[in-house]
């Protein structure tokens, strides 16, 4: 097979970009911002703002940094240098494989719904997860278009019970739901602030196109055109099914619910429907696992031919695929995922889940500065300056609110996580100027 037969085209990734966004907890948000009431629509309106101009960003970083893979890894590196990429890869591989993890945990909740023992049982839970884990890992094995296959057909199923809850939710909607439309006791101003902010983290993953670059047709064009559509996809689903959501259910049982788009589609169409939805949120969480163990093995591989990871991370097999990379990912998703069921360590896991979402907000901090920096050593002679420099300011403010929203403590720890993958940087670099 040649490689360009191996390569994935437009459809394929934007529903890589769409489905590593839309994950399981889109399926619990609409409860989490009930007690604010309608206002937090302004909070998602004010994050998809900051998600798009991301968006923007990566899309023109792609066509400026052509044809190679690791995305915000590779963008830091070319833009500020190889120790700002080196903490972008290193911060953002350690979120990949740890939030693999509790999205493990979410498809095997999910799945609970049809069979209650995983509830009961700890074992057959942990069984489940580690079966999910490595026959997603045996898929992305066999190649980016069979990984990629994976994607389309489970972005395509977990948007069906999202599209149907925002049309035939209308005809349930209540719109005396959104009286008060500040229920949170908070002013405007702190009220849109503090949904924004739990809602920011439902777009991490608008860079997913730019990671695996080299593996996709005509790169300079798809990736852009998939960046940006996939996010205004996302955003039209998140914004939508939330409004929709809130006018069906009153805010103080919506706030109470555990799962507020089954109860939503119960309304519509009975038992039924909860089992959709419950379908859904399974399907959402195993489609998002399978993109982002695609992404950790690629931001891994990206890093290691820069040799600022051990070459172990850049071996691919016949189907061009970094494997080792992907195993010892999944690995270590499986000991954080086991670590999860035991009982003395979860208050831990939750607590690393924070932070490793920060290391994932960092990359964006520093692409949305490495743009403008790119763009001066370039000299392009039809730039125009006025545009550009505005869209990398305000992707780089809202990445620093974005930081700034995830809390004192966790950014505390986070940077101290960042910190100590210094001392691996530098015995890479020894090593490397040893073997000079």
């Amino acid at each position: 097979m040649s490689n360009e037969t191996k390569k994935i085209g437009l459809w394929t990734c934007t529903s890589l970009v769409v489905g590593n966004m839309i994950g399981a907890g889109i399926f619990l948000m609409p409860a989490a911002l009930a007690s604010y009431g309608g206002i937090s629509i302004y909070g998602w309106l004010f994050s998809s703002v900051g998600a798009l101009l991301l968006a923007s960003v990566f899309g023109k970083l792609s066509t400026l940094v052509k044809n190679k893979n690791g995305g915000p890894y590779v963008y830091a590196k070319e833009g500020i240098g190889d120790f700002a990429g080196f903490l972008v890869a290193w911060g953002y591989w350690i979120s990949t494989w740890v939030a693999n993890a509790a999205i493990t945990i979410a498809f095997v909740s999910a799945l609970s719904v049809f069979f209650p023992v995983l509830e009961t049982n700890t074992l057959y839970a942990v069984l489940l997860g580690l079966v999910t884990i490595w026959f997603l890992t045996w898929i992305n094995a066999r190649g980016i278009r069979a990984s990629g296959k994976v994607q389309v057909v489970t972005t395509v199923l977990k948007l069906i019970p999202l599209i149907l809850v925002i049309i035939s939710g209308i005809f349930f909607f209540n719109i005396d739901n959104f009286i008060p439309f500040n229920s949170s006791g908070e002013t405007d101003m702190a009220a849109i602030a503090i949904t924004a902010t739990l809602t920011l983290y439902a777009y991490l993953g608008v860079e997913s196109a730019t990671i695996p670059a080299g593996n996709i047709e005509n790169p300079e064009k798809t990736v852009p055109k998939a960046t940006m559509l996939g996010t205004i996809i996302t955003t039209l689903v998140y914004v939508l099914s939330t409004v929709v959501i809130m006018g069906m259910i009153p805010s103080d049982i919506l706030s109470t619910s555990p799962a507020p788009f089954a109860d939503a589609m119960h309304i519509i169409a009975g038992e039924w429907g909860r089992n959709l939805a419950a379908f859904g949120a399974a399907i959402a969480a195993f489609g998002a696992l399978n993109g982002w163990i695609l992404i950790q093995g690629q931001i891994a591989m990206a890093t290691a031919k820069d040799d600022l990871f051990p070459r172990v991370f850049r071996r691919e097999n016949k189907n061009e695929v970094p494997v080792l990379g992907i195993i010892i990912g999944s690995i270590l998703t499986s000991l954080v995922m086991v670590m999860n069921y035991s009982e003395g360590l979860v208050a831990q896991f939750k607590f690393i889940i924070l932070l490793t979402t920060l290391c994932c907000l960092i990359p964006y901090l520093f692409t949305a500065a490495a743009y403008i920096l790119i763009l001066v050593e370039r000299k392009s002679p039809n730039l125009k300056w006025l545009p550009e420099v505005t869209l990398s300011s305000l992707a780089f403010s809202y990445s620093l609110w974005a930081i700034y929203g995830a809390g004192e403590k966790a950014v505390y720890y986070g940077f101290l996580l960042l910190l100590a993958g210094i001392p691996f940087y530098v015995w890479m670099k020894f090593r490397n100027r040893l073997k000079k």
